[in-house]
């Protein structure tokens, strides 16, 4: 089974490729990266995904594509970056979803972000809940609606809204963890906001699920079960490096020096992985104190 991965060079994208490599599959990578070194264990195109190229021809032939492209969002938002983050998601979903060969019936696993939801205080979320009206709900809503018109073309699509990821190699924890060892982890504002977190390995192990169990398809959260405010992750996070956290960053400062970045950064979002639960998914990671301590 020929997957693709686009992004596959990304923390996220490492991780599923392994996985896909463990299982026997013939993963494909396609990334604007170019990597460090040579990669021998399968095939890697380094394109521009946000514009049409050679690289759509190994959509046509692939079996599964899964979507992970987009530029991080942890930067200064000037007018210049809203627009990369915006056309490196939904540019690379268009020109993914017109490479499709309709007779294949590909199936797309394609990513999205709890963001759709935008600020939504103590709200329980499931995947029917209502999207935001903010730059990144705005952004989340174009990209799914890409993504779902490759049930135009005879695609089993999955949306994957990711919540933060948790892992050694990258992601937010990579950020935060010199700061936390250090004792400069701060929450965050009030700190009283949902942070909905996933461990990256329930995160490959959910998308990998979606792909082997061809019943399921449609929105899911990709969020742990577990609900935590953002005071409640910092603290953890400082106990199990027994580094207490005490240091606070008020809400005017952090939209002050951040801009719209600090504004979503204090965006609550009580996301519930319902439908995984429901189709069968188990969580190996839970719980919080116990997937950062594996992690950290």
């Amino acid at each position: 089974m020929k997957i693709t991965i686009i992004g596959g060079y990304g923390f996220v994208g490492k991780k599923i490729i392994n996985s896909l490599l463990e299982k026997n599959y013939y993963p494909v990578s396609i990334d604007i990266a170019k990597p460090a070194s040579q990669i021998n264990n399968y095939k890697y195109i380094s394109a521009d995904t946000t514009s049409e190229g050679d690289w759509q021809n190994e959509i046509a032939d692939s079996d599964a594509v899964i979507n992970l492209a987009g530029a991080t969002i942890f930067k200064l938002w000037s007018q210049n970056y809203k627009k990369a983050i915006y056309d490196s998601r939904i540019s690379t979903t268009r020109n993914i979803v017109n490479a499709l060969d309709v007779k294949k019936g590909t199936v797309l696993i394609n990513t999205s972000a709890a963001g759709y939801y935008g600020d939504r205080k103590s709200e329980l979320l499931n995947e029917d809940s209502t999207p935001g009206d903010d730059f990144l709900s705005n952004v989340c809503k174009d990209w799914e609606k890409e993504a779902l018109k490759a049930k135009e073309k005879n695609s089993r699509t999955c949306i994957m809204r990711f919540g933060i990821v948790l892992g050694k190699e990258g992601g937010a924890l990579l950020q935060m963890l010199p700061f936390a060892r250090f004792m400069l982890n701060p929450v965050l504002g009030s700190g009283q906001n949902f942070f909905p977190w996933i461990h990256i390995d329930d995160l490959v192990n959910a998308c990998i699920f979606l792909l082997e169990n061809p019943e399921n398809e449609g929105v899911f959260n990709f969020t742990s079960p577990e609900f935590v405010t953002q005071e409640k992750f910092t603290k953890l996070l400082g106990n199990v490096l027994n580094r207490p956290a005490f240091l606070k960053v008020p809400e005017f400062a952090l939209k002050f020096f951040a801009g719209e970045l600090g504004k979503s950064l204090l965006m609550s979002q009580k996301a519930d992985p319902q439908r995984l639960v429901n189709s069968g998914f188990n969580f190996k990671y839970s719980n919080l104190k116990t997937a950062l301590e594996d992690l950290v």
